[in-house]
């Protein structure tokens, strides 16, 4: 029972040091196999974080929806590193490329394109727009389900590792495709995801709709990206990976911003 305790605690420290900067010692233990399927439990913990931040300026402050929107969006990139954003934008420059065999070359490059910095601006721009739009009250929909929105759009990317191929022999992304055998490893986080949409639909952060509307929305905007990333690509890489996070985030926030309350 220790060791396994050992080895979880272990696991879920080398998902925190690998998908957000939060600053831990170094002399942690810190396994690294298999952390995506910490991936969603890390979502949940980064979009508490930027839940409270929110909430905390709306109360205690008189900062404007869309300076909060800003802040939000800034912490929300400096608490991943940008992993997942840089993801998007290599994915971007990559399917930009007319020459097929040359895309995984393109996003390669540590230098960003024309296309690759469109869709960084894009995907910030529409996730301040949608804070932004019931910024002014501290119970906002969107600040609520920012831990769901990031919970849900990591466990996204599960569906890409699992169902389509890695297309390097090397990279961030390897270890994930190497250590999830199945959906069975992504169904764990699946129930704890799903245990927490139905505990805030019992505290009243959101309407039976709303309620029913995040995880289905979440699965099948993330399972039809993942097989149009595939056939663009003919598979997968961290990059995607990274890509499959950002737009599902960007998707869910803009749903919600766009149901009637």
């Amino acid at each position: 029972m220790v060791r396994h305790l050992r080895a979880f605690i272990q696991k879920f420290l080398g998902a925190l040091v690998f998908y957000t900067q939060i600053p831990l010692p170094h002399s942690l233990p810190l396994d690294f196999d298999g952390i995506a399927r910490f991936g969603p439990i890390v979502g949940l913990g980064i979009g508490g974080v930027l839940m409270m931040t929110g909430i905390l300026l709306v109360t205690f402050t008189v900062i404007t929806p869309w300076l909060l929107a800003a802040v939000v969006v800034a912490l929300w990139v400096w608490i991943t590193g940008a992993l997942h954003l840089d993801g998007a934008m290599d994915t971007a420059d990559g399917w930009a490329c007319m020459d097929r065999d040359r895309r995984l070359e393109v996003m390669r490059d540590p230098h960003s394109g024309a296309f690759g910095i469109i869709t960084a601006i894009v995907i910030l721009m529409l996730k301040m727009a949608a804070l932004s739009q019931d910024a002014i009250v501290p119970q906002g929909t969107q600040l609520l389900a920012l831990p769901l929105i990031c919970g849900w759009a990591r466990w996204g990317q599960l569906i890409a590792i699992v169902k389509y191929p890695y297309l390097r022999a090397e990279g961030k992304g390897k270890l994930h495709k190497t250590a999830i055998r199945g959906f069975k490893d992504a169904l764990p986080s699946l129930l704890i995801l799903l245990g927490c949409q139905v505990a805030a639909y019992e505290v009243g952060f959101f309407s039976l709709e709303q309620t029913m509307m995040m995880p289905i929305a979440a699965l099948f905007f993330s399972w039809g990206l993942a097989t149009w990333i595939n056939r663009t690509f003919n598979g997968h890489t961290g990059d995607t990976y990274g890509a499959m996070v950002e737009w599902t985030e960007t998707f869910l926030l803009c749903l919600l911003a766009l149901l009637p309350r």
